[in-house]
């Protein structure tokens, strides 16, 4: 089973997988994307693309994996930056394979962070999410609240689909 955790920036995605990691006992698949970009914070369309690829490989090992970002980040997040999608960003959003989705509310505060770059949109980032998880047929939750609320909402969901 994979499960992908996705949604605007500051929305509490890989607080929330490293949770579910460690109550699924599933393996954690950290974001790509900030290691790649430690070494600079500049970044072209032609980084995104090897963000992608090596994230969507990451993403692709075998056994139940949690994954803290994936390409519909990577499709929304060129979509915003240069107002398209690159097209193997999109091949790579329509290969991927997974189970369920969470779909992190940005309903928490924001926390600064160097790579982070839409602190006043992240409603409309939302919807953006929630429009192209539904345009796919994906099978997804949306996590709202608090972390507790959260926590609680993650694990009835892995109830209902037999993970837990």
């Amino acid at each position: 089973m994979k499960i992908a955790f996705t949604g605007p920036e500051s929305s509490g995605k890989t607080t929330m997988a490293k949770w579910t990691s460690k109550h699924t006992s599933y393996e954690l698949v950290p974001e790509y994307a900030r290691e790649y970009l430690q070494k600079t914070t500049a970044y072209h369309l032609n980084d995104l693309n090897n963000i992608a690829s090596e994230q969507f490989k990451r993403n692709s090992a075998s056994g139940g994996l949690v994954v803290d970002t994936e390409m519909l980040v990577m499709k929304i997040w060129c979509e915003e930056k240069y107002s398209n999608c690159s097209q193997e960003i999109l091949d790579l959003f329509k290969e991927q394979k997974i189970d369920h989705y969470f779909l992190c509310k940005p309903d928490i505060p924001w926390e600064p962070d160097p790579l982070r770059e839409n602190p006043e949109d992240r409603e409309r980032l939302f919807k953006i999410y929630e429009r192209n998880l539904l345009e796919i047929g994906a099978s997804f939750n949306v996590l709202s609240g608090n972390i507790e609320a959260r926590k609680m909402r993650i694990i009835t969901t892995l109830k209902n689909l037999n993970v837990l």
